[in-house]
């Protein structure tokens, strides 16, 4: 994915133009910036000494160029070219040294500096290029080393998380805090499967998803981290998932993308052992359900948030219902019981004839359910059915046990 990042962010891992200018090396040469002083947040890729007129050619872009003023040229319309040529490559910074080629730097290089909001410096004194160019470069390679800490520390701690019993939302939580911005983990067909996380101003993210990617999942915003989550097969098995992480509360940064590569190696070992992406996609529905029960989805906010998981009833009557697993039945082990779970209800359910939206909530050991009716007087016909289907997909999951008690069904009053 190609992506501009804030260059001025500290997560960027490199050094800014300013910081180089401080730097003894450029410090001792007096330096004195002529053009471009609101931009010198630049982050320096690399430091490039040359004196040739066609020096842009040999650049890639975010090098800070030192000369001495050889290759400028002459004339103004000279000078100008050579000042656009590297704007137009995207380097970080022209400083040059003046001395027996230029005693003052000429308006034509200053002026075209200016437009072009490429930034100028001039150095009064001479420097070894050398000495500078060293110097630089062991910031720039301590800046990125700084960066694979943190990025180490993200993986380390998800694996904790992973080790002391918890699962992918807590991974995806801990790589959501660490960027400051909601994370989504995709199927390869770009379906969500889970949310973590909070947009601007407490947002819920299944908005941010809807507003930020659901609708534009060819052009996803400018900034953003995609990072797939490999799969191990050939073809199109070659991606299980996809990590996205939108830019809504504050610019992500290299440092994000490199923890997100690392959290990525961590969810492909764990969707591969259990295969969670079923029972994934069902927690999800199932804390949906239950911040809509429990009052922190808004009645206006929620149709927006249930559309994204799949759930189009129109404007027909609710109707809310919720299976308890007692004791004895809840899934057990890492091998996707609860997705089994889900899947057997979601498949008995097909057979009532009306929209449904099915959860699970492991740690409740409850299924939530909200089904669109055509009237509220179907309430007594509809819920027979569905309770028959919730017990029916309890037996085909394998759960029921001997002299176990069945599960609890609880449907409530038709609402809005």
């Amino acid at each position: 994915m190609n992506s501009r990042i804030d260059t001025s962010d500290p997560h960027g891992g490199g050094i800014t133009v300013q910081r180089a200018l401080e730097l003894p090396g450029l410090r001792s040469g007096l330096p004195e910036v002529l053009a471009g002083g609101d931009r010198l947040g630049r982050t320096v890729r690399w430091v490039h000494a040359g004196e040739v007129p066609h020096i842009a050619s040999l650049l890639k872009g975010g090098e800070l160029l030192l000369t001495t003023g050889y290759g400028l040229g002459t004339r103004p319309a000279e000078q100008r070219a050579f000042v656009r040529t590297l704007a137009e490559r995207g380097i970080a910074a022209l400083v040059v040294e003046l001395g027996p080629r230029f005693t003052r730097l000429p308006a034509a290089l200053v002026d075209t500096a200016r437009a072009a909001g490429l930034p100028l410096v001039q150095l009064h004194r001479e420097v070894p290029f050398v000495a500078v160019t060293e110097e630089v470069h062991t910031e720039i390679v301590n800046g990125h080393y700084a960066l694979l800490q943190q990025a180490e520390e993200v993986h380390r701690r998800c694996t904790e998380a992973l080790l002391g019993g918890g699962g992918i939302p807590q991974v995806l939580g801990i790589l959501a805090d660490f960027s400051g911005n909601p994370v989504f983990l995709e199927t390869a067909d770009e379906q969500l499967l889970y949310a973590a996380g909070a947009g601007p101003a407490g947002a819920d993210p299944l908005q941010v998803w809807e507003g930020l990617r659901g609708r534009h999942k060819d052009e996803p915003p400018s900034g953003s981290v995609l990072v797939d989550v490999p799969g191990g097969g050939p073809g199109t098995g070659s991606v299980r998932a996809r990590l996205v992480l939108l830019p809504v509360s504050a610019p992500l940064a290299p440092v994000h993308r490199i923890a997100a590569e690392r959290t990525a190696g961590v969810l492909a070992v764990v969707l591969m052992q259990a295969r969670q992406e079923e029972e994934l996609a069902a927690r999800g529905r199932g804390d949906f359900l239950t911040d809509l029960a429990e009052g922190r989805i808004t009645a206006e906010d929620a149709p927006a948030q249930a559309r994204v998981l799949g759930f189009k009833p129109g404007r027909s009557p609710l109707l809310p219902v919720v299976m308890r697993l007692t004791d004895g039945l809840s899934p057990t082990g890492g091998g996707g019981g609860w997705a089994v779970l889900a899947r057997a209800v979601a498949e008995e359910l097909g057979s009532v004839g009306v929209p449904v939206l099915v959860g699970v909530r492991p740690v409740e050991g409850r299924v939530p359910l909200l089904l669109g009716l055509r009237s509220e007087s179907e309430r007594p016909a509809v819920a027979d059915r569905v309770a028959a289907a919730l017990r029916a997909g309890v037996e085909r999951a394998g759960m029921r046990r001997p002299g176990a008690q069945p599960p609890v069904v609880v449907v409530g009053v038709p609402g809005g």
